[in-house]
């Protein structure tokens, strides 16, 4: 990233955010609700706009953690990783601890946001609240009793093997459910894999084909067909 270096001190500091730089921090806005939601309701996140360092806090989730909310202002530790940036252009800090004003210890790690032009934005800051009782906090990341709480996900190094992952679980699906009449077994199995975005990718006709035993003529009639009701439908 460039760095002003003949910017001394943050007195010389202000940044203008372009309408592409807003587009860029309402990005974030996304990715903050992500985080606190993977982590849990222990986890603070909180992106700061350097357009104004007085009311830097434009988007925070679980701000209870620290009493804050929107238009807070930059921290202490926010206002020395800006000048920082400014001086090397180092980016990331490395995760830290601290405490909030209730004395609870926090880990947290903050990342400056580089937008138009590469000039800096912001920050994305995340705080995990360490006070909790711990059996609590390691029950928000572990899934509860219920089978469907627990999602399939092909974790795989080529789209092949995506391919056939998924083709594999439709089958098993289709061929678990009792509802479904044999007659449209194949059809319904396409239909789970269109669904499920499958054929966005590269040869998946035809290894969907071959493993269904039927030719790729049949999967792309099937297309057509979900492909035309989705149409009628808009």
């Amino acid at each position: 990233m460039n760095v002003d270096e003949n910017l001394q001190s943050l007195s010389d500091f202000k940044v203008n955010l372009t309408v592409k730089d807003r587009e860029f921090m309402r990005s974030y806005y996304r990715l903050a609700d992500m985080v606190a939601d993977l982590i849990g309701p222990h986890c603070e996140v909180v992106l700061h706009s350097f357009e104004d360092l007085d009311t830097s806090v434009v988007k925070i989730v679980n701000g209870h953690h620290t009493g804050r909310g929107v238009g807070s202002p930059i921290t202490d530790m926010g206002l020395k990783m800006l000048r920082q940036f400014l001086q090397t252009g180092e980016v990331n800090s490395k995760s830290y601890f601290t405490r909030n004003k209730n004395g609870e210890i926090l880990k947290s790690t903050t990342s400056v946001l580089a937008g138009d032009g590469d000039k800096p934005i912001g920050l994305f800051c995340v705080n995990i609240n360490l006070s909790v009782p711990f059996p609590e906090l390691i029950k928000t990341l572990m899934p509860d009793s219920s089978p469907l709480s627990v999602v399939m996900e092909n974790f795989s190094t080529n789209s092949q093997d995506v391919i056939f992952q998924s083709t594999q679980k439709a089958i098993n699906d289709v061929d678990s459910d009792a509802s479904i009449n044999k007659k449209l077994r194949n059809k319904s199995i396409v239909f789970q894999l269109f669904e499920n975005g499958i054929f966005e990718l590269k040869e998946s006709a035809g290894i969907v084909a071959e493993q269904l035993g039927i030719s790729r003529h049949a999967v792309y009639k099937y297309l057509r067909e979900f492909k035309s009701t989705h149409i009628e439908k808009e």
